[in-house]
């Protein structure tokens, strides 16, 4: 069943922790391609590490827009992340997935990222959108459509919230959330 508008409209955090357990789908001409989320990261309307701290840009556009939009933007010149936006349009606030575990279409996934081990293949935000095919042309669709979409999972039984990753300002922030014990984790 496909998660409707109303989930994204939620706080910020409260998204980002109820977003686990969640499938990410991915149509394509390659086929479906999906995972469920296992990691993800929020970012804040006041949070020094957030795209949309400074206001709104061409990068960052799509993050002020409705609640359940794509924001996918490139990192490093060669890696694209995916992030969910979330709360009242025009804020600009959204929840990175981290990491998936594999569950449709792993011949793909493992075509589009030159490796057969699974726990290589979305962990990490990276490689998850290398895996799905996700990319800035993707930047600014709705979740709400038939190319990405999340559908109704299974709640984890634990979550761990920790600082998030790769980040030098608001990295104290607990703003990370992951099933624990999930080995599709990028990192514990």
């Amino acid at each position: 069943m496909k998660i409707e508008r109303q989930f994204f409209t939620a706080p910020t955090l409260t998204v980002a922790s109820s977003l686990l357990g969640l499938t990410l789908v991915r149509h394509s001409p390659l086929g479906v391609r999906a995972g469920i989320i296992v990691e993800t990261e929020a970012y804040t309307e006041n949070d020094p590490a957030c795209h949309a701290n400074r206001g709104k840009t061409p990068r960052n556009a799509a993050m002020f827009g409705p609640a359940g939009t794509a924001y996918v933007y490139l990192i490093y010149g060669m890696h694209y992340c995916f992030n969910v936006v979330t709360g009242k349009e025009g804020i600009g606030e959204a929840v990175l997935i981290r990491a998936l575990e594999p569950i449709k279409g792993v011949p793909q996934m493992e075509e589009a990222r030159g490796t057969r081990d699974a726990k290589l293949l979305c962990a990490g935000p990276g490689r998850l959108c290398q895996a799905l095919g996700i990319t800035t042309s993707d930047n600014g669709i709705s979740l709400l459509g038939e190319t990405i979409f999340l559908n109704r999972g299974k709640k984890p039984q634990s979550i761990v919230t920790a600082s998030r990753i790769g980040i030098s300002a608001g990295q104290d922030l607990p703003y990370r959330f992951y099933i624990a014990g999930n080995k599709f984790v990028s990192k514990k």
